[in-house]
């Protein structure tokens, strides 16, 4: 089955026309191929105003632009979504997909917009994306494993990030993520695991960010066990197993004084985390950096720039 997107479609405006938490989707299908050239319009400007997301823990989500469940053997490329009115692409119970070509735009203020959500999917292909957007350039959540991310573009937006993971009991592990020559540009993270706390057992392993350039970001390298955007959190320690983590060839400036940021869970600490040949500087006073490292268990090789974590 092939679906062609040519010239602009543009979604409704009014978030209560939609039937569902979707613009156009997918379900039950192998051998997809949805391909074009065209633009999927989700006129998000005009929804943004109703999603209370960050402070209001049970809110009801606006329409994903494009959204793929239960498709196996699949290619997307060639596509471009502007100003989705939450993700512009959600990906659940998939396997065997390839996503590559395409771009996704919203205002770094947007909410909610991640460029691609992964869940509970295996073998799944992101290249040569361009992604500006309002919060993860792509996120993978419960479930998510052996994900090959290459060649993106990130910025604005949340980074890349693993998670959030542990706020459900009901979740699946996370392993095989490798996220490699990649760019992140002027966002607010760029390589991130992020867990509830306080959250029950899972695990997050055998994860690499390797060859990845920072240009004017935030956070360039996060692991954050006390994740929780919203006010009134509780109090404890995550759950979360991460362990087996590589960050190799990493180089670039940092807008935040710490560029290397591992606060990891006291009753669950990180298990072999490795650093490798990192260079990232400061923008201002002297273009020095720090890193900042709690309950990490690990190994540094090569050069360590800011040093003294591992």
């Amino acid at each position: 089955m092939t679906f062609l997107i040519d010239g602009t479609l543009r979604a409704p405006t009014d978030p209560r026309e939609f039937f569902n938490d979707t613009w156009i989707g997918f379900r039950y299908v192998d051998k997809l191929t949805v391909k074009g050239g065209g633009y999927l319009d989700g006129q998000g400007i005009s929804a943004w105003k109703y999603n209370d997301c960050s402070k209001n823990p049970h809110c009801k989500p606006l329409p994903t632009t494009l959204r793929f469940d239960f498709i196996t053997n699949s290619r997307i490329y060639n596509i471009r979504s502007l100003n989705s009115k939450n993700s512009h692409i959600n990906i659940f119970a998939c396997s065997n997909m390839s996503i590559s070509h395409i771009r996704l735009i919203a205002p770094a203020d947007s909410p909610n917009t991640d460029g691609i959500r992964i869940g509970t999917s295996d073998n799944i292909h992101i290249s040569r994306a361009v992604i500006s957007t309002g919060d993860d350039c792509i996120s993978m959540v419960s479930g998510s494993r052996n994900i090959n991310i290459t060649e993106v573009t990130c910025g604005p937006g949340h980074g890349i990030s693993i998670g959030s993971l542990g706020r459900s009991s009901k979740e699946e592990h996370v392993k095989g993520i490798t996220v490699r020559n990649c760019t992140f540009i002027g966002s607010d993270n760029g390589v991130r695991i992020k867990t509830w706390a306080p959250s029950n057992y899972n695990l997050a392993s055998n994860i690499s960010f390797q060859d990845i350039a920072m240009k004017n970001v935030d956070n360039p390298i996060v692991i954050d066990q006390q994740y929780c955007p919203f006010s009134g959190c509780l109090v404890g320690e995550s759950g979360v197993q991460i362990e087996d983590v590589t960050f190799k060839n990493i180089w670039g400036i940092s807008s935040t004084k710490v560029a290397v940021n591992l606060q990891c869970s006291g009753a669950r600490p990180c298990k072999n985390v490795k650093l490798i040949n990192i260079n990232l500087a400061y923008k201002k006073h002297g273009g020095l950096a720090t890193a900042s490292c709690s309950h990490v268990l690990g190994s540094s090789y090569g050069k360590q720039i800011p040093g003294g974590c591992l």
